[in-house]
């Protein structure tokens, strides 16, 4: 799913110029690097109309500041049982150092493999790459790191949506925004909203499924030779109003279109619910906590978690399942264990390199 988007000032696809610097940007949430950032944090993330409409128009900030402020103190209280601030952005800081590093050892291969011929346009010598985070509602926001890329004289810029299922709600409004900054600027842009089956990244959270039904054997939570059998699998994505889906948004097709993958690579007993909701809408369903109490009905005793919407860190993984999810399975008998996030996982980075790749060579800037 790629959209190709040039801005004024923007130079043709396809043209070649000498040993040319590729910007990347990677895009995601965000998240409070501190308590104090908590009420700000989501006063943007309630301000932005793709996530939830408060009202008309014209009340959506007045209704977002009210519901930020009554929901801060809580929220902080997720914070501190977590460090006191959301990881997110050392994570994806260091994604992003191990993707430049990774596209870089690429591209310098790649150019002692290859002998340039002219063209009319010139010769490309090669292209080396550069990597930056644009968050979506906490520092460094897109619209302040946009005009470090144009700074650095960045002319091209491939532009990858960390969330692995598109939505309107999560790659689209940060796809928007970057949109919008951009217009004000002599930057060509090559979009990459949606990568949800890529075969590496499918095979990183292969690895990690495998790694988490091991680990019930290593605690001796299921002694050997027990089958794996004994473990469900919960596969728990970001939750949705539903009239978002019923307006086409593609997200749930997209995250049961995952879990096929993975299940065709792993066989496995397995069930799908949702998490994170907020508001009185009406949102996808099973959430995970009505799951389960459905599964500990079903006299199942070892679950292992996997947050398939997310590729990182943060107060969805390291609070609501680590800390809400495992104790409400408590209740209910459940050994309850969740799969690594892939974070910096090594197949996972290699993904990344190759949409980045594929998606340079597809705009005929390598």
């Amino acid at each position: 799913m790629e959209e190709k988007v040039k801005n004024k000032g923007g130079q043709r696809v396809g043209e070649n110029l000498p040993h040319e610097i590729l910007g990347v940007i990677l895009l995601n949430l965000g998240g409070p690097d501190s308590i104090q950032a908590v009420r700000p944090f989501l006063y943007n993330l309630f301000s932005d109309r793709q996530i939830i409409q408060l009202g008309p128009s014209f009340m959506q900030k007045p209704l977002a500041w009210l519901i930020s402020t009554i929901r801060a103190k809580k929220t902080e209280k997720a914070y501190k049982l977590i460090g006191g601030k959301s990881p997110i952005l050392e994570i994806t800081r260091a994604q992003a150092k191990d993707l430049e590093k990774a596209l870089n050892q690429q591209s310098a291969v790649s150019s002692q493999q290859s002998i340039p011929s002219p063209t009319k346009e010139g010769n490309r010598e090669g292209v080396s790459f550069k990597v930056y985070i644009g968050m979506r509602y906490w520092h460094p926001l897109i619209e302040n790191i946009i005009p470090q890329i144009s700074k650095d004289g960045i002319k091209k810029l491939i532009a990858l949506s960390l969330y692995p299922q598109y939505s309107i709600t999560t790659s689209g409004s940060s796809l928007m925004k970057l949109k919008q900054v951009l217009a004000e600027y002599p930057i060509e842009v090559f979009s990459v909203p949606s990568w949800f089956n890529h075969p590496m990244y499918i095979e990183a959270l292969v690895d990690v499924v495998k790694k988490g039904i091991e680990s019930f054997y290593t605690s001796s939570l299921i002694p050997h030779p027990s089958s794996s059998e004994d473990i469900h699998v919960l596969f728990s994505a970001h939750s949705l109003p539903e009239k978002i889906i019923e307006n086409g948004d593609p997200y749930v097709e997209q995250t049961t279109g995952t879990i096929r993958e993975i299940t065709e690579r792993i066989h496995l007993k397995w069930h799908l619910s949702y998490q994170s909701k907020s508001g009185p809408v009406k949102w996808l369903s099973p959430s995970t906590e009505e799951k389960l109490e459905e599964l500990a009905g079903q006299g199942i005793k070892n679950i292992l978690v996997v947050p398939v919407s997310f590729v990182s860190d943060h107060i969805e993984t390291l609070y609501e399942i680590d800390i809400l999810y495992r104790n409400y399975a408590e209740k209910f008998g459940i050994n309850l264990k969740r799969t690594d996030s892939l974070n910096i996982h090594p197949a996972f980075i290699q993904a990344l390199k190759d949409v980045v790749i594929k998606s340079a060579r597809e705009a005929g800037w390598a």
